[in-house]
């Protein structure tokens, strides 16, 4: 608990919550440029600028219900007045009474997701909508997955203890360890190639392409690499593992990350030219789809405003294009992987069962959705299929 709030530290936070919800920037994004313009903060100020966004962004709705305004500073003093910090003599925003009452908020503003997200949730889910926006507004732990091509999992374990910080295997995820709350992971140690930081959810999804050494998979929505890195161990440097994107900045950082990593990959952006040099060439082909990202709200709980009903409808076009666009890759007797990280059935099951009167020669074999409430994971959906 820090004894008072720094005046530069408190503005730091109102401009960083100006730049996300006035500026549209992406939460992640806006912290690391606060963090990044201030060098010689010590942790306790980093860890108190970056815990006040997050929370504030987390809680938005709830903190302007409590506060009476959307006034910026008062969203933050209120979060600051909750977490009993003290009150500085310069502190410009109304004063929070002590006995503080929630009882009367609607569930929407007591979780702070818009009328419109909440109409969808529970439309989707049902009773379920609830104990997952639940989970969902937890701080989010910190996942590693161990990269046994370059350590072990007690290998990972004694670094992260050099500089202070426990780490316990997950029941579940094989290559994964979960870093107790405290100090965060040194630059150093997360640019080693040891390991990458991966939700225990997310590690679920190349294990279940069922991928063997000597396959030939491609990862048809790479991003930045974090599931196409998995794939590679799981192939231990035999075959070819292509990864496919629209965007070569995403591309660029992923061919680094290989290489730390010890992981072969073909890197490609998406273009006629390398659809036909792969198609029904593919013995595995993963399409880990463009979502809401409703199942991260726990580490993007900017997202819980930006998701209408509009944007999911386009996302649900451009998710049918791509499964339409890349199962083409997929030789006779391989398969097929479609995931998002969303929990939505309007992504997840609809979509599978859309594909599946799309393309008959493609039999289901398994479906899984990973609940937040159930696993305090992500929220993830994944189904496979067989091309016959």
């Amino acid at each position: 608990m820090i004894k008072k709030i720094h005046r530069i530290l408190a503005e730091s936070c109102v401009q960083t919550l100006d730049a996300i919800f006035r500026g549209g920037m992406v939460a992640d994004r806006a912290v690391a440029q606060a963090l990044g313009s201030h060098p010689k903060w010590g942790s306790r100020d980093r860890a108190f600028v970056a815990e006040t966004v997050y929370e504030v962004v987390r809680w938005r709705r709830r903190l302007a219900f409590l506060a009476g305004t959307e006034d910026l500073w008062a969203l933050a003093g209120m979060q600051w007045a909750l977490r009993k910090y003290p009150r500085p003599e310069w502190a410009s925003w109304p004063a929070v009474a002590e006995d503080v009452r929630e009882e009367r908020m609607p569930g929407c503003v007591r979780e702070s997701v818009s009328d419109e997200l909440d109409a969808l949730g529970q439309t989707q889910l049902g009773t379920q909508w609830e104990s997952e926006l639940t989970a969902l507004n937890q701080p989010a732990p910190i996942f590693l997955r161990v990269n046994p091509l370059r350590s072990s999992h007690s290998a990972v374990k004694a670094e992260l203890a050099k500089h202070g910080l426990a780490a316990a295997e997950v029941a579940g995820a094989p290559l994964a360890l979960r870093v107790e709350s405290g100090k965060s992971i040194p630059a150093r140690l997360k640019d080693s190639g040891l390991f990458e930081i991966q939700d225990a959810a997310s590690q679920q999804v190349a294990p279940f392409l069922q991928v063997e050494p000597g396959h030939c998979v491609v990862d048809a929505c790479a991003g930045a690499g974090g599931k196409t890195l998995h794939l590679g161990c799981l192939m231990n440097g035999r075959g070819m593992l292509y990864a496919l994107d629209v965007k070569e900045p995403r591309l660029a950082v992923l061919e680094k990350r290989a290489v730390r990593a010890g992981v072969k990959v073909q890197a490609s952006l998406v273009t006629p030219e390398i659809l036909t040099k792969l198609e029904a060439r593919a013995d595995r082909v993963l399409i880990d789809a463009p979502c809401s990202g409703s199942g991260t709200f726990r580490r993007q709980p900017d997202l819980k405003y930006r998701i209408t009903a509009e944007s999911l409808k386009q996302t649900q076009e451009l998710q049918r294009e791509l499964l339409m666009q890349f199962s083409k890759l997929v030789r006779p007797g391989g398969k097929l992987v479609y995931a998002t990280c969303s929990i939505l059935p309007g992504e997840n099951e609809t979509q599978a069962a859309w594909f599946q009167g799309q393309c008959p020669n493609f039999a289901l074999e398994e479906e899984r959705r990973i609940s937040p409430a159930a696993t305090g994971w992500d929220g993830f959906y994944m189904a496979r299929w067989f091309r016959r």
